[in-house]
């Protein structure tokens, strides 16, 4: 049985699974704080928050699977809020808007801020602990299929458990 890297006590490892939990907290907290101002999403955001506690979970193993999962569903979240939402091409504006005010714009704007912020600390975590492993062949494998794995989880919960709306995001999102 080997001890991955990120279990056994070293210098560096640290600061990893920290932002790993730290961007999961964050995200989960976004989840939680958007399901308190609308309620039709608890469900959803409640299947969501599971991925966030495996991604803990499998990255403080060293997994591949759970590194994976970190990264994909992290960069597949972001680039679907700033890049495919409307939110997105008003985003640089939201920010500029706090920085210059200091007035929060739409509270829901601000949570969805605070999510990116959380992903990125998922991202490079999840990205430094993998390679941090060495990865062969067989472990790149399992990080690809980890991520698409989590985000074909993702896609189910939306359009089984999520509001209706959920689903209608998505396909405008993929414009289908």
């Amino acid at each position: 049985m080997t001890t991955s890297v990120l279990a056994r006590p070293a210098t560096g490892a640290k600061w990893i699974n920290a932002s790993i939990a730290v961007g999961s907290a964050i995200f989960i907290l976004a989840l939680a704080m958007s399901a308190f101002f609308e309620p039709q999403w608890r469900v959803l955001h409640v299947f969501q928050a599971l991925i966030y506690v495996a991604v803990i979970v499998l990255t403080r193993r060293g997994s591949a699977w759970g590194f994976g999962a970190g990264v994909f569903i992290a960069v597949f979240w972001n680039v679907l809020l700033l890049f495919r939402s409307p939110f997105g091409p008003e985003a640089v504006r939201v920010i500029e808007t706090l920085l210059r005010t200091g007035q929060p714009p739409d509270p829901g704007i601000l949570i969805q801020l605070f999510a990116v912020f959380g992903h990125c600390l998922i991202i490079v975590g999840c990205l430094a602990g993998f390679l941090r492993t060495r990865p062969g062949a067989r472990q790149w494998n399992q990080f690809v299929v980890g991520g698409v794995l989590t985000i074909g989880y993702l896609l189910v919960m939306a359009f089984t458990v999520g509001p209706p709306e959920a689903a209608q995001h998505i396909r405008q999102a993929f414009g289908v």
